[in-house]
């Protein structure tokens, strides 16, 4: 692995030993291929009406155009038009449009990688419904297969396949289970032959995040719960995902999904991540012929659910709160209302950010982007933008349901001297639970 700077200035990672013409060959290929008929009606349907900028959290943060939404796909449009667009024959027969070569895909593996988070705010935001963070996490496909991706993510990818997850060995798991329920005073399922619920991590909770493997645990032993966690399939996250890695991202989401089958559960619980809903809630359909054998919730319906039914009882803190939305899990997923029920039922006034539900910003590090140190100084931009509004509702709490966001929104208060204490929705379950 090798960091490199383009003619201009701007910094890429390269991975491999392909020439040029391989990587260039490598990646238009792949666009090609991801063609399908609706990513080619998107492909058509841009007016340029430029609404999706002041979507970006990016764009907003720095105002700089190259960060506009649409123009991060470039490359993926250039290879539409020349080779599976309706006029394809006229542009290559009278050369429209320069062909893509390696230089632009190396320029543009920063606007892919480091300035888009995949929050789906700029899709939010088209007036003609164009995906535009799926059509980059498409495109990010074209990207892996040329050996253009950040360092960072490509080691957590080869970490993952090593591993079975970016952030500890298979080997080691059980013992972090077993020395979370020790620290916290609770008892711990591990591979169980047979549960109703399996309960999935993240990297934040095995590693930063560590008391949230013990809260859950809490939570469904409090309840009477037939549940466990399981070292075959332990990994949410998916890298792969993120990547575009869609060999690595079909065996985690495999590995997961099969394991807890059998087990024989019924139901099996993501952690607080976003991506990880993404990839196991919405896009395991694609490997199981859209009939995925179980349920799949997050950890937030998860609690939603169980406060709505009176299953738990909550003490009333009485205090005014926050509430930041994580991208894949509210504009993405539709999950809006269950966080804000589960604070409610705790007794808090929810103080409501300027953008929230649907219309929140991102916390700035989805996509991989907190993983991509790279994009540190790019990611401060679009944190001061949640910083503002945070401020701006002075609560006094600030909640969120994502580990990663949180991991980022800590990091942002680190940078900038902030005092504000970014808190978990799961934690605080399990906090204020009356015996």
């Amino acid at each position: 692995m090798t960091a490199k700077t383009t003619a201009s200035g701007v910094a890429y990672d390269i991975q491999g030993n392909q020439g040029d013409i391989e990587r260039r060959d490598a990646a238009m290929q792949t666009f090609v291929r991801d063609f399908a008929k609706t990513a080619a009606i998107h492909m058509e349907s841009c007016l340029r009406c430029g609404m999706c900028a002041n979507a970006c959290h990016f764009y907003v943060g720095t105002g700089d155009p190259k960060y506009t939404p649409i123009n991060k796909l470039r490359p993926f449009e250039q290879a539409y038009h020349r080779h599976i667009g309706p006029f394809a024959p006229l542009y290559r027969l009278f050369g429209i449009g320069s062909n893509v070569g390696v230089e632009m895909l190396q320029e543009w593996e920063s606007l892919l990688f480091d300035a888009c988070s995949l929050c789906g705010r700029c899709t939010l935001a088209c007036p003609m419904g164009i995906d535009i963070a799926e059509l980059i996490k498409e495109a990010r496909h074209g990207m892996y297969k040329a050996g253009l991706v950040p360092d960072r993510l490509e080691l957590m990818d080869r970490t993952a396949k090593a591993w079975g997850s970016p952030a500890t060995p298979a080997d080691d798991f059980a013992d972090i289970i077993r020395e979370a329920g020790e620290e916290n005073g609770v008892p711990m399922n591990i591979d169980l032959p047979k549960a109703d619920y399996v309960v999935t991590t993240a990297p934040a909770e095995l590693t930063e995040h560590t008391k949230a493997l013990a809260d859950i645990a809490k939570i469904l032993n409090r309840i009477g719960a037939s549940w466990t966690y399981s070292t075959e399939g332990f990994e949410a996250s998916n890298i792969g995902y993120i990547n575009g890695d869609l060999d690595l991202q079909e065996k985690m989401t495999r590995k997961m999904i099969d394991n807890a089958v059998n087990i024989g559960a019924h139901t099996l619980i993501l952690p607080e991540c976003g991506h990880a809903y993404g990839a196991a809630r919405w896009e395991a359909a694609r490997w199981y012929r859209g009939k995925i054998p179980l349920r799949i919730i997050h950890m937030t319906e998860f609690l939603g659910e169980i406060v709505a039914s009176g299953k738990i009882k909550l003490k009333q803190i009485g205090e005014t709160t926050s509430f930041h939305d994580p991208c894949q899990l509210a504009r993405r997923g539709g999950v809006t209302e269950a966080p804000r029920e589960v604070l409610r039922a705790m007794g808090f006034e929810i103080k409501e950010l300027e953008d929230h539900g649907a219309l929140g910003w991102c916390c700035g590090g989805g996509g991989g982007v907190v993983s991509n140190v790279r994009a540190d100084p790019l990611r401060f931009k679009a944190f001061e933008l949640k910083k503002k509004q945070v401020e701006d509702a002075d609560a006094q709490h600030f909640v969120t349901a994502c580990g990663q966001c949180r991991i980022t929104l800590t990091l942002g208060a680190k940078k900038f001297k902030w005092d504000k204490k970014v808190e978990s929705l799961l934690e605080l379950v399990a906090d204020n639970m009356i015996d």
